[in-house]
């Protein structure tokens, strides 16, 4: 008899639930999770992407796939979280590759990701 191996539920909205964040310039309203400064889930909905400014302007290919992001959505987040009404889940943010306190310390020449 060979023992399976426990699967983990994913509690990770038990402790930051996805919070309505509606963007300032359409008003377009979605679901966002900040789980830390530099990574945020959002959700769209039909009627928020129908709103969207910048999505209208690419068309009918504004598809999840080929949309890159929208500047002002991305503002309104940010401001969300700054004035805490989105908590951000780990607010320590990643250290950068030029950071002397990070793993392998000094300057790097190569791309800053």
């Amino acid at each position: 008899m060979t023992e399976r191996a426990a699967i983990r539920p994913d509690v990770r909205l038990d402790d930051g639930p996805m919070v309505p964040v509606t963007c300032e310039a359409c008003r377009a309203r979605v679901e966002v999770r900040k789980s830390s400064w530099e990574q945020t889930s959002i959700q769209w909905s039909a009627s928020a992407t129908a709103a969207c400014h910048e999505r209208g302007l690419l068309g009918p290919a504004a598809d999840g796939a080929s949309f890159p992001g929208c500047s002002a959505l991305t503002s309104s987040i940010r401001k969300a979280a700054t004035t805490g009404s989105l908590r951000v889940q780990i607010e320590d943010p990643l250290l950068a590759n030029d950071d002397p306190d990070s793993h392998g310390g000094g300057h790097h020449d190569g791309p800053h990701w």
